[in-house]
C-alpha cells in the first residue's frame, strides 16, 4: 500500500463482469477529475496465443490437464507485483496490451493473439487501476494484495458466470458452446486454487445472484438481466460503512449479515457510485497530502 500513489485492484475470472465494473470506475474518475492509469490482467499473460496453444499441448502430453490462463505459471505475476510495487513507490511503471481480435488489431497495429510493446505510464497520475484475473494473489512467490489500497472482487454465482462466459465467447470470439465448455472444465482446478482464494483478500465483493432458473447454463438462451438478479455486496471490514445511508438511497435493499447488503441487480451501478466515490476521494486526498 502507498499513501502517495494508491492502487485499486479489481479481480474476477473470465466472464465475471469485471469490464462492467471498470466502466463504472471510469465514470467516477471522470466525474471527480481523477487521473487514473489503467492496466489489464491479460497484459501479464506469459504467452501469446500461439505459444499458449503449444504450452497447453505440452502439458496435455505430460498428463497435466489443468493448465490454463488461470494458472499462476501461465502469468507474469512477479512482473505484475513489480509494477504494483514500483507504482506505489514512485508513481511510475509500464504495461502493454494483449490484442484479442481484429477490431483491437486495427487500434493497436498488432495481430490478434499478440502483445503490444511495453510502454511507460503517463506522468502525474492520481492512482493505478488494475482489472483482471490475479489482482489479489497471495502465494509463496508473490503478495499482490498487500500492494493494493482498495481490492474489489467480482464473483457471480458459478452458473451465471458460465452463462456470461459462454455468451461472450460465442458472440465476440466465434467459439462454439462445446469449445467454451472445454475451456471452463480445463480451468476449474485453477479456478478453485488460484482465483477463489483471492476473494478472501478483497475489501469489497460483488456477487450477482439470478432469480431465474440457470440450472443448465450450457443451454441458456440469454443472460439473466440485472432486473432478474440480486447483488450481494460483502465488506471485509464494515467499519465506517454507512449501511443506513445505502439502504435509504437504494430502494429495495436490505442487510443480510452485519457486513453484507443485498440490492436489486439493476441498482448495482448506483451502489458502486455510492460506495466507491468517497473511497476514491479519500485515497486521492490522502495521496495529495502525503
Amino acid at each position: 500500500m502507498s499513501k502517495k500513489h494508491p492502487i485499486i485492484s479489481v479481480t474476477g475470472s473470465s466472464g465475471a463482469g469485471t469490464s462492467t465494473i471498470k466502466h463504472t470506475f471510469d465514470q467516477i474518475f471522470r466525474r471527480e477529475g481523477v487521473k487514473a492509469v489503467s492496466i489489464e490482467g491479460d497484459a501479464f499473460h506469459k504467452f501469446n496465443r500461439a505459444d499458449m496453444k503449444a504450452e497447453l499441448e505440452r502439458h496435455y502430453a505430460a498428463g497435466e490437464a489443468t493448465f490454463s490462463h488461470f494458472s499462476y505459471e501461465a502469468n507474469e505475476l512477479a512482473e505484475l507485483e513489480r509494477v504494483f510495487r514500483e507504482y506505489g513507490e514512485t508513481g511510475q511503471g509500464k504495461t502493454r496490451h494483449y490484442v484479442h481480435d481484429d477490431d483491437e488489431a486495427k487500434t493497436y497495429g498488432v495481430a490478434p493473439g499478440h502483445f503490444t510493446e511495453w510502454a511507460p505510464f503517463e506522468n502525474d497520475s492520481d492512482l493505478l487501476f488494475y482489472e483482471g484475473l490475479h489482482g489479489s494473489v497471495v502465494n509463496d512467490e508473490v503478495n499482490l494484495a498487500k500492494h493494493a489500497d482498495l481490492k474489489v472482487g467480482v464473483v457471480p454465482v458459478i452458473n451465471l458466470e458460465w452463462i456470461q462466459k459462454i455468451h461472450r465467447d460465442k458472440e465476440k470470439r466465434g467459439y462454439t458452446t462445446e469449445a467454451v465448455t472445454d475451456v471452463i472444465l480445463r480451468r476449474m482446478h485453477a479456478y478453485v486454487h488460484c482465483i477463489c482464494p483471492q476473494f478472501t483478500e478483497t475489501d469489497v465483493n460483488f456477487q450477482r445472484v439470478p432469480v431465474v432458473d440457470t440450472s443448465n447454463p450450457l443451454v441458456a438462451r440469454w443472460i439473466p438481466t440485472p432486473d432478474e438478479s440480486l447483488v450481494v455486496i460483502r465488506f471485509k471490514n464494515p467499519r465506517g460503512i454507512d449501511f443506513s445511508y445505502l439502504i435509504s438511497m437504494i430502494q429495495g435493499s436490505w442487510m443480510s449479515r452485519a457486513n453484507s447488503i443485498v440490492i436489486p441487480g439493476g441498482k448495482m451501478d448506483l451502489a458502486m457510485q455510492l460506495i466507491f466515490t468517497p473511497m476514491i476521494e479519500r485515497l486521492v486526498s490522502e495521496s495529495k497530502r502525503a
